[in-house]
């Protein structure tokens, strides 16, 4: 089930009008030249495959943006796991307005519903470590809010939702600090401490063992271990020693996350959760009444 805050509606309705003025959704020509102003007609979205269901408010907003005496009944919860065939929600009104925001609605629906079946399927594959699975920031630009709200629906945590959320002094950092002449890791966290606001943790990516070991020394917050393999991330878990969290990063895949996540650390960050996640199959059948 859906953990952590819903969506604000005022996002929702951002993204959906902008989604139903792309497509034109005021000027659908062909539901116009056929149907009666006033035909009425009834819908259920369907599972066409396994998943996990997320989106379903921003299809509701869809489906009623054009005509607000349309009715939209929910099924199912959101984050429920569903199977093929099982019924989701239900739409009922004038077919005309129905129709044409089908599309919009299901491309919300459909990709959302595959973000959350992607991350439920990383989070049953380490739920019997202490791992947690985290997001990224690697999102289609305007809808980062609604991906990571499918990462929560199905089961996963979000990491910084912005750049100013938190510092994490990556790879193309440290080699602008080497240039500035600052190459050990240590001194740069240092430098960075003294700059940042007090209340924010510093994360530093690591890509060896070695610079984990400079990064604590300059009492890094958090050590993100980057495209480190299992063994890899075993040793600098032993230089680490509880004394900074760890995060890994990089190449985490279904078959090598409950690997990555009995070393023993705290989170594993999966871009390929919303940047990879194939859509789920969800249908509208619609019977004109």
């Amino acid at each position: 089930m859906l953990e952590g805050p819903p969506l604000p509606p005022h996002v929702i309705d951002d993204v959906v009008l902008t989604a139903l003025e792309e497509d034109a959704a005021h000027n659908d020509v062909t539901s116009a030249a056929i149907i009666e102003p006033g035909q009425w007609g009834r819908g259920t979205f369907v599972a066409k495959g396994d998943g996990v269901i997320a989106g379903l408010p921003v299809a509701a907003a869809a489906m009623t943006a054009l005509d607000d005496e349309i009715s939209f009944d929910t099924l199912v919860a959101e984050g429920q796991k569903v199977t093929d065939g099982t019924p989701i929600a239900e739409v009922e009104g004038r077919l005309a307005p129905i129709l044409s925001c089908e599309r919009v609605a299901l491309n919300f629906l459909q990709r959302l519903s595959g973000i959350a079946t992607l991350t439920r399927e990383f989070v049953d594959a380490v739920q019997d470590t202490n791992a947690v699975i985290l997001d990224t920031r690697k999102t289609t630009p305007g809808l980062r809010a609604l991906e990571r709200y499918a990462v929560r629906a199905g089961g996963g945590r979000n990491h910084r939702f912005a750049l100013a959320d938190g510092i994490l002094i990556k790879d193309n950092h440290i080699e602008a600090a080497k240039q500035n002449g600052t190459p050990h890791l240590g001194d740069l966290v240092r430098e960075v401490r003294r700059s940042a606001p007090h209340t924010l943790r510093i994360e530093i990516e690591c890509t060896d063992v070695e610079q984990v070991a400079q990064a604590l020394e300059g009492g890094a917050d958090v050590i993100l271990l980057d495209n480190m393999d299992v063994e890899g991330i075993r040793a600098a878990l032993r230089v680490i020693d509880g004394r900074a969290q760890v995060e890994a990063s990089g190449g985490v895949t279904l078959d090598n996350v409950e690997a990555i996540a009995r070393t023993g650390v705290e989170f594993i960050s999966v871009g390929r959760l919303t940047h990879s996640a194939p859509a789920l199959d969800i249908s509208l059948e619609v019977v004109p009444l």
